[in-house]
């Protein structure tokens, strides 16, 4: 017996995201008969996406029905579960911003965080409009910043509240490059999004620490001489994350590789030592552009597609389904066909030392009960106070500048970035990529655009 559910998609127009969430639906049988609206700002991309997701519905014979609108709240009509993708700036303007900041202002290809206001707000208004229109529906966050965004909606509003990353599953990088079978592995991997740590790693029924061990021992210096990374984020067995393991005792997973330590980001020739060739890295002036030039290209293929009636979609897309939990997540808490699944969530006690209202990563049971967070217990002293504690505090001051406005928070940052020589260096990134035409041109920053005005002090008091 199957159940269909209105699926609202905001910024459906995604690389990434949506026409993979399309397959996996076509391809989950107690969802059959499901409808999909698209949401997306950009036309062109709206356009795009509700192309190739009819044309793939229709041609693998699924029962799914599309809507495609440019009207948030009339793609919320009626919604069972939201899934917002978007990402209000873009790569090509996040790159933009770093460039900002490198040569001219003496750091090197630092991401400025600023971005994240615009974030923010679109999380929030989302969340707001459903608890008018679609107040029992689930919301599922896929698009970044999803610690902080997650843990303001949570607390400002009383929307189910789910995000999801798909980092956890470097896992299984680890275990296929120490030559075990990754579906043949028992793991957990806790803390925040983009700062877990892998507390446990099984494999044949024995702790598989001491295989890592050997790898290191025996191969790493090889590895990490010879191997040539084969995309922009292949940093898992890098000898970053390996020194990061014997500082803390448990390996980093996915992104928390690249975030743990300004001592690995000074300058191309260290990110290289510590992440290796031919890009030291994703977040370097190497790696950036072929990333953005990457979801590019993703976008002009599937365009491609969407205007050739003639492409076969099920050859170009396949029928397997990814490893992404989205639909999953949902076919569990509809049909009750139980699993689990890596979620950020309130932590209510699930993590211990971490408040309840702050959104934390850790395994959960999904039913229709609905997500419930597992126990883990407590990580290590040392990367509490080292890597956790300080990522909340940091979260806080975020949140804090987004909700009052203080621009001085943001100033503050800037100021305690490990790159930061001077007061006016910090001053002056921070002024100009606030009034970079791209981020004030999508909403009104009268407000906040002359910090300058405020923190100008005399030079002699």
């Amino acid at each position: 017996m199957s159940k269909a559910l209105k699926i609202s998609v905001i910024g459906a127009g995604s690389a990434t995201f949506s026409l993979g969430l399309v397959k996996d639906l076509c391809l989950t049988k107690g969802l059959a008969g499901s409808h999909i609206s698209f949401m997306d700002i950009d036309e062109e991309r709206l356009n795009m996406i509700y192309k190739l997701g009819t044309r793939y519905a229709q041609q693998i014979g699924a029962a799914l029905t599309f809507d495609k609108t440019t009207d948030r709240q009339a793609s919320l009509q009626g919604a069972d579960f939201v899934i917002n993708t978007a990402y209000v700036l873009g790569h090509v303007v996040e790159a933009k911003m770093r460039d900002r900041a490198a040569e001219k202002y003496g750091y090197y290809h630092v991401a400025n965080h600023f971005g994240r206001y615009h974030q923010f707000r679109l999380m929030l208004d989302v969340a707001q409009d459903m608890e008018k229109i679609c107040p029992n529906a689930w919301l599922i966050q896929s698009g970044n910043p999803v610690f902080d965004g997650c843990t303001l909606m949570t607390r400002e509003t009383g929307i189910k509240v789910c995000g999801l990353c798909h980092g956890h599953y470097h896992y299984r990088e680890i275990a296929q490059t120490i030559g075990i079978d990754p579906d043949r592995v028992t793991w957990q991997a806790p803390g925040l999004n983009h700062n877990i740590w892998l507390t446990h790693f099984i494999y044949e029924d024995k702790n598989a620490y001491p295989l890592i061990d050997e790898w290191i021992a025996t191969k790493g210096e090889e590895y990490w001489r010879t191997h040539l990374a084969a995309r922009t984020h292949d940093a898992q067995m890098s000898r970053g994350a390996a020194h990061q393991y014997h500082l803390y005792g448990l390996f980093p997973i996915g992104d928390t590789v690249r975030h743990c330590g300004w001592w690995y980001h000074t300058d191309i020739k260290t990110k290289k030592h510590w992440f290796g060739e031919p890009y030291g890295g994703p977040d370097t002036h190497i790696a950036r552009p072929v990333h953005v030039a990457k979801l590019e290209k993703r976008i002009a293929e599937m365009t491609a597609w969407a205007n050739d009636p003639k492409t076969d979609l099920v050859k170009a897309v396949g029928t397997e389904k990814t490893r992404e939990q989205i639909v999953p997540i949902m076919d569990g808490l509809t049909n009750n066909n139980e699993g689990y699944f890596q979620v950020n969530v309130p932590n209510h006690g699930a993590l211990e030392g971490i408040g309840d209202d702050v959104v934390v990563e850790v395994p959960a049971l999904v039913n229709q009960k609905g997500i419930q967070p597992v126990h883990v217990g407590a990580l290590p002293p040392k990367i509490m106070f080292e890597c956790i504690l300080p990522r909340w505090l940091e979260m806080e001051r975020e949140l804090l500048a987004f909700k009052t406005g203080d621009k001085s928070v943001l100033l503050w940052d800037e100021l305690n970035h490990a790159q930061t020589r001077s007061y006016d260096q910090a001053l002056a990134i921070l002024e100009e990529t606030m009034n970079m035409d791209e981020v004030k041109q999508v909403e009104d920053w009268e407000k906040m655009t002359r910090i300058s005005d405020y923190f100008k002090f005399p030079a002699k008091l």
